[in-house]
């Protein structure tokens, strides 16, 4: 499904909604001069077209002391469909893992990891991370800071 099968209406309802969920179905039609039953519509379906995939709230990570992040790029020793599934398959069980990527290059994925801090990073590397098959290497660089954080693509 690409973004041309949308119109401006839809491109414009799902940039607002990118930026700012919570906005009522009367606030987006008065702001994209539409109906409130043209908007709920569409909303309804591009949800079911897949477009919008979830509404969520994004929380403040160091307000629920999540203040370490961490990208860890995880070497398996062989790439099997069998061990990359395993390895998929249980990462995504651990709540620390905020996002799992299959890379081409050097390593075979880049985690995104938040804690509450270098031991409890620790904790998650010798306890959970490296008992799973297959690890060959686990490089992991830590956030000294953040300038950019966005959740929303430009469309």
């Amino acid at each position: 499904m690409a973004i041309s099968n949308l119109d401006h209406t839809d491109t414009e309802l799902l940039r607002l909604l990118q930026q700012d969920a919570s906005l009522t179905n009367k606030e987006l039609s008065i702001k994209l001069h539409k109906s409130i039953a043209t908007i709920h519509e569409r909303i309804r379906r591009l949800k079911e077209q897949g477009y919008i995939k979830r509404t969520v709230a994004i929380l403040d990570r160091k307000k629920i002391n999540r203040n370490l992040i961490a990208f860890s790029q995880v070497l398996l020793n062989d790439h099997t469909k069998e061990t990359l599934s395993t390895f998929e398959r249980e990462v995504v069980k651990f709540p620390e893992v905020m996002e799992c990527f299959q890379m081409t290059g050097t390593f075979d994925f880049v985690l995104r990891i938040a804690t509450s801090d270098m031991d409890a990073y620790h904790d998650f590397y010798r306890n959970k991370l490296s008992t799973l098959p297959r690890i060959t290497t686990v490089q992991s660089f830590f956030v000294l800071s953040e300038t950019k954080s966005d959740t929303a693509y430009p469309l």
